[in-house]
């Protein structure tokens, strides 16, 4: 026997309804989070990859958190290489609050949540990173889809740029993004009428005869005249470092100063536990030994 005829889930009326309370609920139970689009940047059209991703734009949205008895996933785990967090999340976003905050701002015009896109939990002070978007959860209510449904994991960061403006999620980059550790002059002597103050966001650059190495600042001390560079990167696509031969010029603020030392800093190994896992490891093995295992006879 078909359908009844007389009788509609497709009410318009009906759905905005739902599609109310739904948004109501999520405001009334949810969580204010940052939506960040990810930016391509320089894709890999062979691998089809994304190494130099870009962060420059923050949404804030409510969305509801499905997990209500902590995160899901494999939680810490300890390896040979340090810990890993594996957190997992379910955030659930309404459709048309979606639409309206987020979707109508973005290049393509209402596309959905993108895997790879990053949402930031203020409530936890984290980063996660969407894995995998559920366009039909819950499945038809009304003859509609209200809502989102996004399963993520805690985001690892990999050198991508922040630029959003939003501090707690900018530093991100400040903490554990490679950088470059100049000391300047502090007189901005390197080049007439040139102030030595630099900005951070801005990019700093010093020539040479057949190249460029450029680099953005994200923290610059005046009180010891060191510029913090990090996201450097050479012209002509080989590999080279800043030194102390070239000017270093500020493509914003205009500083240009001469460089009297240049250090190498990768932050997050101030936390990794290659030398705990190494004094652990001595109290049993001796590498100085040709067969730390045992003797060769």
């Amino acid at each position: 026997m078909a359908t009844n005829p007389y009788i509609s889930k497709k009410v318009r009326s009906e759905q905005n309804l739902y599609e109310d309370i739904v948004i109501e609920s999520l405001k009334f139970y949810g969580e204010d989070v940052y939506y960040i689009p990810r930016e391509i940047v320089n894709k890999d059209t062979i691998f089809a990859d994304d190494v130099p991703s870009r962060f420059s734009d923050a949404y804030k949205i409510e969305m509801y958190i499905e997990n209500t008895e902590g995160f899901d996933g494999e939680g810490d785990l300890f390896t040979k290489f340090g810990i890993e967090l594996r957190d997992q999340a379910t955030f659930v976003v309404a459709r048309r609050r979606w639409k309206q905050l987020i979707g109508n701002n973005l290049d393509e015009k209402g596309f959905r949540p993108r895997e790879g896109d990053v949402i930031y939990l203020p409530l936890s002070n984290s980063m996660f990173e969407i894995l995998k978007v559920e366009t039909e959860t819950p499945f038809y209510q009304l003859s509609q889809l209200p809502t989102f449904r996004m399963q993520c994991e805690l985001f690892e960061y990999s050198d991508e740029d922040f630029d959003t403006g939003i501090e707690s999620i900018d530093v991100v980059e400040e903490e554990s993004a490679y950088q470059y550790v100049m000391t300047v002059d502090s007189n901005g002597s390197g080049a007439a009428g040139a102030t030595d103050h630099f900005l951070v966001g801005e990019q700093v650059v010093q020539t040479y005869d057949t190249y460029t190495m450029e680099g953005e600042v994200v923290r610059f001390n005046d009180s010891d005249n060191k510029v913090y560079v990090s996201h450097a990167g050479a012209s002509d696509g080989a590999f080279h470092t800043f030194n102390t031969t070239a000017l270093l010029v500020g493509q914003t603020s205009g500083a240009a100063s001469s460089v009297s030392l240049v250090e190498q800093l990768q932050a997050i190994q101030n936390t990794a536990q290659n030398k705990i896992f190494d004094d652990f490891e001595g109290d049993f093995l001796d590498f100085s030994e040709s067969n730390p295992f045992g003797d060769v006879f």
